[in-house]
Protein backbone atom coordinates (compact mmCIF):
# COMPACT_ATOMS: atom_id res chain seq x y z
CA UNK A 1 0.00 0.00 0.00
CA UNK A 2 1.09 3.13 -0.48
CA UNK A 3 0.59 6.38 1.77
CA UNK A 4 -1.64 9.25 0.14
CA UNK A 5 -0.70 12.50 0.88
CA UNK A 6 -3.89 14.48 1.83
CA UNK A 7 -2.95 17.72 0.12
CA UNK A 8 -1.43 16.08 -3.16
CA UNK A 9 -2.48 17.33 -6.22
CA UNK A 10 -5.04 14.52 -6.78
CA UNK A 11 -6.98 16.10 -4.04
CA UNK A 12 -7.39 18.92 -6.15
CA UNK A 13 -9.81 19.61 -9.22
CA UNK A 14 -8.10 20.84 -12.42
CA UNK A 15 -8.39 24.88 -13.07
CA UNK A 16 -9.82 25.98 -16.33
CA UNK A 17 -7.26 27.71 -18.91
CA UNK A 18 -7.94 31.15 -19.61
CA UNK A 19 -9.19 29.89 -23.10
CA UNK A 20 -11.84 27.57 -21.64
CA UNK A 21 -13.14 30.60 -19.53
CA UNK A 22 -13.82 32.56 -22.84
CA UNK A 23 -15.79 30.11 -24.09
CA UNK A 24 -17.93 29.68 -21.06
CA UNK A 25 -18.40 33.56 -20.83
CA UNK A 26 -18.61 34.74 -24.39
CA UNK A 27 -21.86 35.01 -25.91
CA UNK A 28 -21.07 35.11 -29.39
CA UNK A 29 -19.12 31.50 -28.97
CA UNK A 30 -22.00 30.01 -27.02
CA UNK A 31 -25.12 31.34 -30.12
CA UNK A 32 -22.83 29.49 -32.12
CA UNK A 33 -22.30 26.17 -30.48
CA UNK A 34 -26.06 26.75 -29.89
CA UNK A 35 -26.69 26.91 -32.98
CA UNK A 36 -24.64 23.91 -34.50
CA UNK A 37 -26.22 22.13 -31.98
CA UNK A 38 -29.56 22.68 -33.48
CA UNK A 39 -28.55 22.04 -36.83
CA UNK A 40 -27.53 18.72 -36.09
CA UNK A 41 -30.52 17.92 -34.22
CA UNK A 42 -32.44 18.77 -37.42
CA UNK A 43 -30.87 16.94 -39.10
CA UNK A 44 -31.38 13.65 -37.50
CA UNK A 45 -35.36 14.50 -36.85
CA UNK A 46 -35.24 14.66 -40.64
CA UNK A 47 -33.55 11.69 -41.28
CA UNK A 48 -35.96 9.48 -39.00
Amino acid sequence: MTARDPYGQNYYPPVPTKFTKWMRTNLLYQLFRFLIINIKMLRMVRKH
